[in-house]
């Protein structure tokens, strides 16, 4: 293979760290390259080496980095010249002058990455002051040029604003922003969708790629997202543990995967296409035993459909400040508007939705963490309805042993000070459940019913990985026996086997404890995987609400028809279709049918019922036939 058509080539990359106890090899003879003008896809697990491999190209590993082999640059700017970028002094004007300027890179987490100091603008131009002799002019000029080619709607305005004033997927187009400001010739993506909706992930992908075709850039993709590699990559590279597996073109890896790690891992990902009862294949299954869990539970009563929470019309309204901090104008913004649903015994009802739509406002309302302006939620125990929002004393502490909550991030949910023993007994130590020793063989079960070793009682949360933490943080949920268990985004922050592992999990629990989810999510494929019924929110109100096989077969709402076309399929047979993607976002109501849209007059919006337990949000005057059409 001739090297010098390679634009970057990694040869024999061995990447070890000194630790007490001997080292640890991060990445092992590792081999692969990127093209000129395409994009190499480097697929794996979290702690696979995949980001250790991008600092090593971009020169900003740790000194406690014990580095062998070579990273060759062949720079256009520089013909017939290859550098060896692990030879470059560390923080010698060589390096500097190619990190940042002819090597971007997007980081993974947006809002870490960016100060919160100091102004959007002001973060992208320091590039040009770095790299450039521009004047201020030009830098501010170039700035809201680039500004503007990433899909700010007002680049004049967002130069002044503050990242915590934008939208994850305003945040992440900046950050592209800043790695692409001094045209470089390869930009290092790490994880630059993983945190976002999957409409904003499509506008990201969009944008990258007509970008790289635009400044004829190539592309080192850092994901675990094998739907994104389809779409995007040329090439693909897959590491497991610091080694290479299988490399090969995109079109090899997907249709004839040889190595069991590769296959594995597509098995791993839900799709649409799943069979009634079909499971997905986690690369290490998690063994479940709730036998000892089963005296805390009634056991499920065949055929009871009756209803175990019934929403009604839930308002809440935040007031939030213009950008001025003293004495701007107050603004309303209404969360949750008018929400309404029941939540069947022993069924998983799927939220879905993009960011800020109200999903998780909702369950904080559940779990009487917000107080709503308006509306009702009522609880169907075995001691009779009780009235959620009203509960107080004995009555709201009861509730709290019959509603529980798993969290979004498994990291930041659990106590680091706190050892795994203290945080499984600390909610029944809150309500009073036995003495010591029964608390003690109660989390020793809990242990057993998550597939975890009882010998690790005593270690603290940070010894585990995220997708150990998120198995503890259901066990906590499980511990006083709740009948309704809230899933606020379980395993959006999880890699695909590890979410495997997971799903399987609460899936097995359902079935043999007879709980009851309200599963929140924006991945459309976990939630068809999960959910019996689906709900669909935009805009603080529920658009759509369906049993799974009919809301994702024959959607009726522009919305929900959005959501699904912007997911990508880990199958090179159906890409993403980017033309019909809505660059103004699925929440855009100037692009849905007259009938669906709330022109705020006398013909207001109402749940339209097709059959079947199907309900569309639509204006009163809209006809069936007509919204199905």
């Amino acid at each position: 293979m001739d090297s010098s058509a390679d634009l970057l080539r990694i040869e024999d990359l061995g990447i070890s760290f000194a630790i007490v106890g001997g080292p640890i090899h991060a990445v092992k003879r590792a081999n692969l390259r990127v093209l000129p003008g395409k994009v190499t896809a480097l697929v794996g697990e979290s702690g696979s080496g995949k980001s250790v491999i991008s600092q090593a190209v971009m020169g900003i590993l740790p000194k406690t980095a014990n580095v062998r082999g070579r990273i060759l640059f062949s720079d256009p700017e520089t013909p017939g010249k290859t550098a060896d970028i692990l030879e470059m002094p560390r923080d010698g004007q060589e390096i500097r002058s190619l990190r940042g300027r002819r090597i971007g890179k997007i980081f993974q987490e947006p809002m870490t990455s960016l100060s919160p100091l100091h102004t959007i603008g002001n973060q992208i131009s320091e590039v040009l002051l770095i790299h450039t002799d521009m004047s201020a002019t030009e830098r501010r000029e170039r700035t809201e040029e680039m500004l503007g080619l990433v899909g700010f709607p007002n680049p004049r305005q967002a130069y002044d604003k503050y990242s915590f004033e934008l939208s994850g997927g305003l945040r992440q187009r900046a950050m592209i922003a800043m790695a692409l400001i001094c045209r470089p010739a390869l930009l290092i993506a790490d994880e630059p969708t993983t945190a976002l909706d999957v409409t904003i992930q499509a506008q990201i992908l969009q944008l990258l790629r007509d970008l790289q075709t635009k400044l004829n850039m190539a592309m080192l993709l850092i994901t675990h997202d094998l739907g994104v590699v389809a779409n995007v990559a040329d090439e693909v590279v897959v590491i497991y543990h610091g080694e290479i597996m299988e490399a090969g073109p995109v079109e090899a890896i997907f249709r004839k995967p040889s190595h069991p790690y590769l296959k594995g891992l597509m098995a791993a990902v839900p799709h649409f296409d799943m069979k009634p009862g079909e499971r997905l294949k986690a690369l290490r299954e998690v063994p479940v035993n709730v036998e000892n869990l089963l005296d805390t539970r009634r056991a499920p009563q065949a055929g009871r459909t009756d209803v175990l929470l019934s929403v009604k019309d839930l308002t809440k309204t935040f007031t939030t400040r213009s950008s001025s901090w003293f004495g701007g104008q107050k603004h309303q913004v209404r969360a949750v508007d008018g929400v309404s649903f029941d939540i069947k015994r022993g069924e998983c009802l799927g939220l879905v939705g993009e960011s800020g739509c109200g999903k998780t406002t909702v369950s904080k309302i559940l779990m009487r963490a917000l107080t709503p302006e308006a509306g009702s939620v009522i609880y169907n125990g075995a001691d009779g309805p009780m009235d959620v929002l009203a509960a107080e004393g004995s009555e709201l502490r009861a509730l709290r042993t019959k509603i529980q909550m798993v969290f979004q991030d498994p990291v930041s949910s659990l106590s680091p000070r706190m050892t795994i023993q203290n945080i499984l007994s600390e909610p029944l130590e809150i309500h009073d459940r036995g003495d010591a020793t029964y608390r003690l063989e109660k989390v020793k079960s809990l242990m057993q019913a998550i597939g975890l070793d009882k010998r690790y009682l005593n270690r603290y949360p940070h010894s585990f990985s995220g997708g150990q933490r998120q198995r503890i943080g259901i066990a906590r949920a499980l511990a006083l026996g709740p009948d309704l268990i809230i899933c606020d985004e379980p395993v959006s922050a999880l890699d695909v086997s590890v979410q495997a592992q997971i799903l399987n999990l609460l899936k097995d629990l359902q079935k043999k404890l007879g709980l009851t989810y309200l599963f929140i999510s924006h991945n459309l494929a976990v939630v068809d995987y999960m959910a019996d019924r689906i709900a669909v929110m935009c805009g603080g109100r529920i658009v759509e609400l369906a049993p799974r096989e009919i809301l994702l077969r024959k959607p009726v709402h522009p919305y929900t028809r959005s959501l699904l076309a912007a997911v990508p399929f880990p199958d090179l047979d159906r890409p993403l279709d980017f033309k019909t993607l809505q660059a103004s976002g699925a929440s855009d109501t100037r692009a849905w049918g007259p009938q669906f849209r709330d022109d705020g007059v006398e013909n207001a919006m109402e749940p339209a019922d097709l059959g079947g337990g199907h309900f569309v949000l639509a204006r009163r005057t809209a006809d069936a036939r007509e919204l199905r059409s």
